[in-house]
């Protein structure tokens, strides 16, 4: 059976985006391969084994075009409410937390948050499927 081991985007600003993902969401340079033309860093957490791969091209000055293709990635949190305090503190600019239910039931409870490169990111709190 497959396993996920990573997630890749692209990003312009290497140090920009590792300081973004390390105070939103505590991922730290677990690995970095500089190459002639790319830098692949990768960043992960204590909490699980996959990791966020940054890929920085060399030589790019124009922000990468996301298309209508990208949707989002995902996290889940213990303490939804805290941590979007906790990264509206960081003047991150999270968006306002959402209650989304079906059937009269919570099914999710989020927010979404963009990284320096405009990429979707949603936080969710632990709860039913999201664990």
């Amino acid at each position: 059976m497959a396993k996920a081991i990573h997630s890749m985007i692209r990003v312009l600003d290497e140090e920009r985006s590792v300081e973004f993902y390390s105070q939103a969401f505590g991922l730290e340079v677990a690995d970095r391969l500089d190459f002639d033309s790319f830098t692949l860093i990768y960043l992960s957490n204590s909490e699980d084994d996959f990791e966020l791969e940054l890929t920085v091209n060399k030589g790019q000055t124009e922000p990468y075009d996301l298309g209508n293709g990208y949707g989002h990635l995902a996290v889940s949190v213990d303490d939804l409410d805290s941590e979007h305090q906790r990264i509206k503190a960081l003047n991150l600019n999270p968006r306002d937390i959402v209650e989304f239910e079906r059937d009269g039931a919570l099914l999710a409870k989020f927010f979404f948050i963009k990284d320096p490169d405009g990429y979707d990111i949603e936080v969710l709190q632990r709860h039913g499927r999201f664990k």
